[in-house]
């Protein structure tokens, strides 16, 4: 059994995105080397509408799958095929652009003005960039729930974990994607796959993570931009990247604790990025902004469920 160690701490920061919205990025549009398969993540939400009512309007992907999860409020969308939906509190959305999609997101508050939620890119491999394009849009409702004795409570939107599978299935990287809340003072571990990256995104509440782990009494092997064995504290937009192990540890502060908790296997092939889309090769990014341009980007429709 080792602990997984991490790798990296750092805190989600300000910035503006598609028309004006108002959010803090964990990662993105930089080294994708720890968080492969994942090359970004957003935390958007707001109290008032000003800061995330003008939206995502619409705009291509290719090459990559967008995960949209929703807290609260609603998120519109739509495409250039015809698709459309509403993802209400606790849907989420896989779409995979494969070969090219061009789509909206217009999120809308509560009743009280309240909106929140979270995209993630997965990056496809090789030879999936040009795979038909494909929603799996899940409400709440579906979404599968563990409620153990301590109080902690799992939501798994996708993979499995404890015997629970997410119903997001079919995905490349072979994703686990889990909204965990651990009670005041409590301490929980979580089982890792040792081929997967994983991450940590905190988003209520405050604790902190065991940095690394020890076997006989000798402490881990770590490299020397590992942090050190000692627990690393952890509270509201904190991110946490972990390197590889099978085991994530966590005790929650005195407010409890609730963070996502992602892992998926690394692709390990070249990226060539360019703003939503994401190749191998430049040529190939070079080419599908051609497309683009010239109206012959959309290769194939898209599947909606």
């Amino acid at each position: 059994m080792s602990l997984s160690p991490v790798r990296k701490v750092s805190r989600a920061t300000p910035t503006r995105e598609g028309a004006g919205v108002n959010l803090h990025r964990g990662f993105g549009f930089g080294d994708t080397d720890l968080t492969d398969p994942f090359l970004l993540f957003d935390d958007f939400r707001g109290d008032r509408e000003q800061d995330y009512i003008k939206g995502f309007p619409w705009h291509p992907h290719r090459g990559i799958e967008t995960v949209t999860y929703v807290l609260a409020g609603t998120v519109a969308h739509g495409d250039s095929l015809g698709n459309s939906g509403v993802l209400g509190a606790g849907s989420i959305q896989w779409m995979t652009a494969g070969s090219g999609i061009v789509h909206q997101e217009m999120p809308e508050g509560d009743d009280q003005g309240r909106m929140h939620g979270f995209q993630l890119w997965a990056n496809l491999p090789r030879e999936l960039k040009m795979s038909d394009p494909r929603y799996q849009d899940v409400p709440g409702a579906e979404v599968q729930v563990r409620s153990e004795d301590d109080g902690t409570i799992i939501r798994v939107l996708c993979g499995e974990y404890q015997g629970i599978t997410g119903p997001v299935d079919g995905i490349a990287a072979a994703p686990r994607y889990m909204d965990i809340t651990v009670p005041a003072g409590k301490t929980k571990s979580f089982k890792m796959d040792l081929e997967s990256r994983a991450f940590a995104y905190i988003f209520e509440g405050d604790g902190s993570f065991r940095g690394s782990s020890e076997k006989q009494g000798v402490p881990y092997e770590v490299e020397e931009d590992i942090i050190a064995i000692k627990p690393v504290e952890v509270d509201n937009r904190s991110l946490v990247i972990f390197d590889s192990g099978d085991e994530v540890r966590v005790t929650a502060g005195d407010e409890g604790l609730r963070f996502l908790l992602v892992s998926g296997r690394p692709i390990r092939e070249p990226v060539a990025w360019y703003g939503p889309i994401v190749m191998n090769t430049q040529q190939e990014l070079q080419t599908a902004f051609e497309e683009f341009q010239n109206g012959t980007f959309i290769k194939k429709s898209g599947t909606f469920g």
